[in-house]
């Protein structure tokens, strides 16, 4: 009875979760008449691609889609590497690391106090890189919590294995990429994750940071248009548009690139899901 109930359970909690995007995917999808009239739920009434359509040659969108893909690909790199450089070393012992405990203070000061917006954005300004890219991703290069994490999952990294790996002449960085990564996968994708995320999502910075609307990352670029009360796409509609527009409006379109901006999250997390139950660590010493 138990298994039944919690299977019934986590089938509702699912369906509540995913009937948004299925809902904003169905009014994408939808005639303006019925989407005007709210009478789309989640399934497409009049089905047209009419905003995918609209979409397809409008070059704000896909300049912001590049540009937060970069940001991804080049913030989160960095992020990884700062965070693996800092956790392991704040694993290790006094005895190893004398200066562990003084490091590890000065990490955990900045999770409990920041200078605040105005004197990032005068650092952001004094140092030349306003407007571009390392704006977005060098604020937030390490992660104090993330290192904590990681140092926590390092520290359960059976000894024997490191022990082993010293005595075979490997130094720290060789012991750090054979022994510690490999044995870290279920704590460095939930790290990857994370940081993914929290690049694809993140809009106020970009709003801040950047001096043209040209240069906006996805999520600020739709925050604009959720904002906005109207698109900047209405400006100078070539006769195909216009036609094209007949069947959809400003809120259909927005919709429509907001469901674009969710899908490629939506499509990496499945694969790295796996990860999040399986502990590579258990047994590794077994044999």
């Amino acid at each position: 009875m138990f298994t039944v109930g919690n299977t019934i359970f986590l089938i509702l909690i699912t369906v509540l979760c995913v009937s948004p995007m299925i809902h904003l995917l169905a009014v994408s999808l939808s005639t303006n008449v019925y989407v005007i009239a709210g009478q789309v739920s989640f399934w497409p009434r009049g089905f047209t691609t009419a905003a995918y359509q609209h979409l397809a040659v409008q070059t704000e969108f896909f300049r912001a889609l590049w540009i937060s893909v970069q940001r991804v690909v080049l913030g989160t790199s960095i992020n990884m590497i700062m965070v693996v450089l800092v956790a392991y070393p704040l694993s290790k012992e006094v005895s190893v690391f004398r200066a562990r405990t003084v490091f590890a203070w000065i990490f955990a000061f900045t999770m409990f106090f920041g200078g605040g917006l105005i004197p990032m954005f005068f650092v952001i300004q004094r140092t030349g890189i306003m407007g571009t890219i390392w704006a977005l991703v060098l604020p937030g290069a390490i992660s104090v919590w993330h290192a904590v994490m990681l140092l926590n999952f390092f520290r359960g990294v059976p000894k024997e294995l490191e022990e082993a790996a010293h005595i075979d002449g490997a130094g720290h960085m060789i012991t750090l990429v054979k022994v510690f990564l490999p044995l870290s996968l279920p704590a460095l994708a939930t790290i990857l994750l994370f940081t993914t995320v929290g690049h694809w999502n993140s809009w106020f910075d970009g709003m801040i940071f950047m001096r043209s609307p040209a240069d906006f990352p996805l999520s600020t670029y739709l925050a604009m248009l959720v904002m906005q009360a109207d698109t900047a796409a209405r400006v100078l509609l070539t006769p195909e548009e216009i036609m094209a527009l007949a069947e959809v409006d400003d809120r259909t379109i927005r919709i429509a690139q907001i469901f674009l901006g969710a899908l490629p999250i939506m499509m990496v997390y499945p694969f790295l899901q796996r990860y999040f139950i399986k502990g590579i660590v258990v047994g590794s010493v077994k044999g």
